[in-house]
């Protein structure tokens, strides 16, 4: 009977719910984060970005559309880091369509009072 009990405490527990590993070491239905390369690689590209906004801002020829581009610019950017850095892209569709559409509804909404108020 002592045999019976050893060869039980040995095995680990297993969640009920837990799934085996697919093909690439992932759960099914879950994808892969980024790594090291590739948060990177968006943080290069960001830094770029920012680069561009600050010369844009002192061309003067870019003075009439300085505030849309510096303004698609900045979602471009914002965009990226909720894609990545916040993982939405990873994440369920139905999340990132609850995080962009208000956002883009907010985006309107400065857009129209801006130009409402005479600032474009």
């Amino acid at each position: 009977m002592s045999d019976h009990k050893e060869s039980h405490e040995h095995q680990e527990p297993r969640h009920p719910h837990a799934h085996a590993p697919g093909p690439h070491g992932h759960p099914p239905g879950e994808h892969s984060h980024p790594g090291a390369k590739e948060y990177l690689a968006i943080a290069v590209v960001l830094t770029v970005i920012t680069a561009i906004e600050v010369a844009v801002f002192y061309i003067p020829s870019m003075r009439p559309v300085l505030v849309p581009v510096l303004l698609t610019m900045s979602a471009l950017k914002f965009s990226l880091v909720a894609m990545f850095y916040m993982h939405l892209k990873f994440d369920h569709r139905l999340f990132s369509w609850l995080f962009v559409v208000p956002m883009a509804l907010a985006v309107l909404v400065i857009l129209a009072l801006m130009r409402l108020f005479g600032v474009w």
